[in-house]
C-alpha cells in the first residue's frame, strides 16, 4: 500500500473558517497574496463516466466560480481501475459537446489524452478528479480510479485533487448525489485557497496532490460538515473478498466489510466524525527515511 507523506501543506490549507466551516479556536490571521485575474484552466476527470452526476455538478460549480473547465473523462464507468492506463494500442475518443471529451479508457487514459491533445498548447493549472460516487479512504484509495486519475496528472507534473463524496455506511444514491453539492462547494473554497497561496505559479508543491473525502451529512445529504481535518490514508483495507467453491472449478466471490478501529488522525476517523478529510499524496511508491533504514539493515552483508 502506498504510504502517504504527511506534509505541513495540508495543515496550512485548513487554518481558516472559510475552509473549516466552523471557526477554529484562536485562529491567527494568515497572509495571502492577491489572486491572479486570469481564470484557472482545469482538466476535470473522474472514474464514474463523463456524464455522471458528480462530474457534471463539479463542472457546473467550478465554471460558475469563474474557472475555465474542460471535461476529459471515461466514456463508461471505470470505478476501481486504480492507476491502470495505456493497456491497448488504440483509444476511441468522442467529443459529444463543447468542453467535453469522452475517452473509451480509464481515468489515467483520459488524463493522458487530455494533457497530450486537449491541452497540447499548455498544461492545465489543475486536474480535478471527481467528485466520486462514494468515499476513497484507506485501502479504497489505493485501488480507486478517481485517485488514479489524479496520480496520472501528478506523474506528468500537473497539480491534482481527487474529490470523493460518501461515508462508510453508504446512504441511498439520491442522498449521495445531494451531498455532491456541498462537496464541490468545498472544492471551490479549497481551490481558491490554493490560488491565493500559489508559489511560482504552482498551486501545489511539485509531485504533491490532495485526496479529499467529503462525508454525507444530514438526512438528505445537504448538511454542513463538522469541520475539515488534515489526515493521512488509514493503512487498513476493510473490504475483504470471500471465496466460495462452486465445485465445478469456479468460485463465487462476495465482498465483506471488516472495519478495524480507525487510525488516529487518519481519513476514516475524520469522515466517520462527519469531517472533510484532506490527505496529501504523491504519485510514487516511496516511503519515509525510517523505512529506508529498516531496508538498509535488512540487506547489510548480503551478496549477489
Amino acid at each position: 500500500m502506498r504510504r502517504k507523506r504527511v506534509l505541513p501543506l495540508a495543515a496550512l490549507l485548513l487554518c481558516t473558517p472559510a475552509l473549516a466551516g466552523t471557526a477554529p479556536a484562536a485562529a491567527s490571521p494568515q497572509p495571502s497574496s492577491p489572486q491572479p485575474a486570469d481564470p484557472l484552466r482545469i482538466l476535470l476527470t473522474n472514474d464514474d463516466g463523463y456524464n455522471a452526476p458528480g462530474i457534471r455538478k463539479a463542472f457546473e460549480r467550478l465554471t460558475a466560480a469563474g474557472h475555465d473547465v474542460t471535461i476529459v473523462a471515461p466514456l463508461t464507468n471505470q470505478s476501481g481501475t486504480g492507476t491502470k492506463m495505456m493497456s491497448g494500442p488504440t483509444l476511441a475518443v468522442k467529443h459529444p459537446e463543447p468542453k467535453v471529451w469522452a475517452v473509451d479508457g480509464t481515468p489515467g487514459d483520459s488524463v493522458a489524452f487530455g494533457l497530450a491533445e486537449v491541452f497540447a498548447d499548455r498544461a492545465p493549472d489543475l486536474v480535478v478528479s471527481g467528485t466520486n460516487f462514494g468515499p476513497n479512504v484507506a485501502g479504497l484509495a489505493t485501488h480507486s480510479g478517481t485517485v488514479g486519475g489524479a496520480v496520472a496528472a501528478l506523474e506528468s507534473g500537473v497539480p491534482a485533487i481527487a474529490l470523493s463524496t460518501g461515508g462508510l455506511a453508504a446512504p441511498d444514491p439520491v442522498t449521495t448525489v445531494n451531498a455532491m453539492g456541498p462537496t464541490v462547494d468545498f472544492a471551490v473554497k479549497l481551490i481558491d485557497r490554493l490560488r491565493a497561496r500559489a508559489r511560482s505559479g504552482r498551486l501545489l508543491p511539485e509531485g504533491v496532490g490532495l485526496n479529499v473525502n467529503h462525508p454525507v451529512v444530514g438526512a438528505d445529504g445537504t448538511g454542513t460538515a463538522a469541520g475539515v481535518a488534515s489526515t493521512f490514508q488509514d493503512p487498513q483495507n476493510f473490504l475483504q473478498p470471500d471465496f466460495t467453491d462452486s465445485g465445478d472449478g469456479t468460485w463465487k466471490v462476495t465482498v465483506k466489510v471488516a472495519l478495524r478501529p480507525a487510525a488516529k488522525g487518519g481519513d476514516i476517523e475524520a469522515v466517520g466524525a462527519g469531517r472533510i478529510a484532506v490527505s496529501p499524496m504523491n504519485a510514487d511508491w516511496n516511503t519515509g527515511p525510517a523505512d529506508h533504514a529498516v531496508t538498509s539493515a535488512l540487506i547489510a552483508g548480503l551478496r549477489p
